[in-house]
């Protein structure tokens, strides 16, 4: 009989912990890694296996309906007694807000390249953001054994890509002709041992392999000694003395954990090969959490906390990584423990960094901090959650029972509230307009998607005030589709979609009178208000510019603000085009009232209809809202860019070098032509262009774009 005890992984303290990122493109293999990995470990039983399983890959049916991955998951393996936490993250770049938050509750990277496709540009760029904060870095080269797979060529990709310190830490053995051929094992550079398809030492390599592997061993051996700075070590090997591997072992970890080193090790998922040597290499090659620098902390007036160390005895300091919401379990948060030790059940201080979602009157937690009561705490094994009691400093669990709580998030001790400086949340450039499928959907949709933007920083929502509708802002194709599945499966809420429209305006383009009369007499009390005004247009910004020229009191002075209001009300209305009127400069020059008939009403009706009057005989000219945008490129690319950037009417203001062949191009461009920019970009840089845009101002439309576009309100 089959035992199918659970094994819970648990680590004795700080030092036993690993922690390790899984970041690489999609298709590149990261989920099959883990399971591979998970596998090799006794976690799980893979599927083809003579016990009948689960695998980690199928645990959610977003993914399973988008055909990736798109959530941060946490997946714990014991190894010996080191407890190694797998963060697999998204490699789609619209969901790099998951994989930075796996890199934060991470202590080393594991990027993960498919021997087929190679590096790409998003990879190098991410390769080069964990080297800025210094986090130690690994490579597994996946699908090492297809017919087109060259480790070398590979290897060459990521040394270009990534610089130097990225060197062969095992070699690959193959048997057979190319068009054929068979992986059968690995040569390690390290021990100069022979591991064949079970991991059994021992076994005779193929002929060759040895030779061709002490070229590479002599250049990994030299650059572990040089990065260690063990100059003992670097003594003997001048010497030509024989090294000690346990030796060399230790001081390639000091070379991962100064991060100046990176070993590559071959995998195939599908055979195992080079799995149990990963598996070995992790606990050995990677930090433990003592070794990593602690996040930066402040008070929650924001004055810095020094001292803090991986300690599971100091004060309570956890983040929340990732939050998602269950129809049966309710919220769930993912957490990283940096200080102290959280208990099930226990009352901590949560302190939000304010993601605002945008919408007016839905239920936002106060973020400036609120005391919960955290439900039970818990690890992935499989597909099945297991309880656990207190969790120390270092390590990561799922926490029950926090509905509050959003990705980012800090958790601390009620008597010592602290916040960790959140990571750098991606900003989300993509917009598209949602209204309701129903009327029961809209009753639902404005809490629906305050629940999406809690659970994923990376989304924001907001209704404008001048085209009235609700926007979704998003960080791509993929992200939005992602959430829109959301909406609809857990939220029971359905949304069509639309073109979002520009917030255009209105103004003068030269002086122009108007006269609004409002009288009525219906048998009682009437209406009487007459004004006339002189109406100037304004520089951009300027607004509206009240001028009273009232004389000899022919409009009371009671009734001159009543004009100003019906005149800004009206331009909040438009007149003519219905868009909002700006920048103009109004002149109330003269008038006629009622002793009895006028009323505050009166006059602000009056002057509505002197504003449309004066419209009517002036020649109105449209205005769009042009941003400045900041595109971060290749240098290659730098030219491309430009022209794209002018054929979208913008006008490009300078540009300057930014660090790794980097460029940096700021112009300004009319809102019309970067809705859709986001995915414009990243197609014509092939994935490694960025940028940011904000408001910069309201310019002439030119007439004939003017022309095409459609009311400010149709389709609403």
């Amino acid at each position: 009989m089959v035992d199918r005890t659970v094994v819970v992984p648990r680590a004795d303290g700080p030092t036993a912990i690993r922690n390790i990122a899984l970041v690489g493109p999609t298709g590149a293999g990261k989920t099959s890694l883990v399971e591979a990995l998970l596998s090799a470990a006794g976690a799980i039983h893979r599927p083809g296996s003579v016990e009948e399983g689960t695998t980690v890959s199928d645990r959610d049916e977003v993914e399973i309906r988008q055909r990736r991955s798109v959530h941060l998951t946490a997946n714990p393996v014991m190894v010996g007694d080191v407890k190694v936490n797998l963060l697999d993250t998204p490699g789609y770049a619209d969901f790099i807000g998951a994989m930075r938050a796996g890199l934060r509750g991470a202590d080393a990277a594991l990027f993960v390249i498919s021997a087929l496709e190679g590096v790409d540009g998003r990879t190098r760029v991410l390769w080069e953001e964990c080297a800025a904060v210094g986090m130690p870095r690994a490579v597994a080269v996946t699908k090492i054994d297809h017919p087109r797979a060259d480790f070398d060529d590979v290897v060459a990709q990521c040394q270009a890509a990534f610089g130097g310190g990225v060197h062969p830490a095992y070699v690959p053995a193959f048997e057979g002709p190319r068009e054929d051929r068979r992986l059968v094992g690995l040569w390690g550079l390290v021990s100069e041992r022979y591991h064949d398809h079970d991991s059994t030492e021992g076994h005779v390599p193929p002929e060759g392999l040895g030779d061709t592997a002490t070229a590479l061993r002599e250049i990994l051996v030299e650059e572990v000694i040089t990065e260690s700075e063990d100059e003992v070590l670097m003594e003997r090997y001048m010497e030509g003395d024989a090294l000690d591997p346990d030796l060399l072992i230790a001081d390639l970890q000091k070379a991962v954990a100064s991060g100046g080193f990176h070993p590559v090790l071959a995998i195939s998922t599908t055979t195992g090969v080079g799995v149990p040597e990963l598996l070995r290499e992790l606990p050995l090659s990677c930090p433990d959490p003592t070794r990593r620098p602690f996040p930066q902390v402040t008070s929650p007036t924001g004055v810095p906390v020094r001292g803090l160390s991986c300690d599971p005895n100091g004060p309570l300091v956890a983040e929340v990584l990732a939050t998602a919401s269950d129809p049966y379990v309710g919220r769930t948060s993912l957490i990283r423990v940096f200080s102290g030790t959280l208990d099930p059940d226990s009352v901590v201080h949560l302190h939000g960094h304010g993601v605002p979602s945008g919408l007016t009157g839905s239920d936002e937690l106060d973020r400036s901090g609120r005391d919960e009561r955290v439900g039970a705490l818990s690890v992935p094994v499989g597909r099945e959650n297991q309880p656990v009691g207190s969790i120390g400093a270092g390590d990561v669990c799922l926490v029950t029972k926090l509905p509050d709580a959003r990705t980012g998030d800090t958790l601390s001790s009620p008597d010592r509230p602290l916040r960790v400086a959140p990571w750098r949340f991606p900003e989300p450039l993509l917009p598209v307009a949602i209204t309701a499928a129903s009327s029961a959907d809209e009753d639902k949709l404005s809490h629906a998607v305050a629940r999406l933007v809690a659970e994923d920083p990376s989304l924001r929502v907001e209704v404008n005030p001048e085209t009235h509708q609700m926007v979704l802002w998003t960080l791509g194709e993929a992200h939005l589709d992602a959430a829109l599945d959301r909406l609809e499966h857990r939220c029971g809420v359905r949304v069509e979609t639309g073109e979002v429209r520009v917030p255009l305006r209105a103004t003068f383009s030269g002086p122009a009178e108007g006269m609004g009369r409002n009288v009525k007499q219906s048998g009682g009390h009437g209406e009487f208000g007459v004004c006339r005004i002189r109406v100037e247009p304004l520089e951009s910004g300027a607004g509206l510019e009240f001028v009273d020229r009232i004389v000899g009191g022919v409009v009371p002075r009671q009734f001159i603000p009543s004009v100003e209001k019906g005149v800004r009300a009206q331009m909040a209305d438009g007149v003519d085009s219905g868009y909002p009127l700006v920048d103009i400069r109004v002149t109330l020059y003269d008038g006629k009232a009622h002793s009895v008939d006028s009323s505050d009403m009166a006059f602000q009706k009056a002057a509505r209809s002197a504003l449309k009057d004066a419209a009517a005989t002036a020649r109105l000219a449209m205005l769009e809202p042009v941003d400045v945008i900041e595109v971060e490129v290749d240098d290659e690319l730098l030219g491309t860019v430009m022209s794209d950037l002018s054929a979208r009417r913008g006008r490009v203001v300078g540009s300057e070098p930014a660090p790794g062949g980097r460029a940096i191009i700021r112009a300004e461009v009319p809102e019309l032509e970067i809705t859709r920019y986001a995915v414009e970009l990243r197609s014509l840089s092939h994935g490694t262009g960025v940028f940011t845009r904000r408001y910069l101002r309201h310019e002439p439309l030119p007439p004939q774009i003017a022309a095409a576009l459609p009311g400010p309100r149709e389709g609403a």
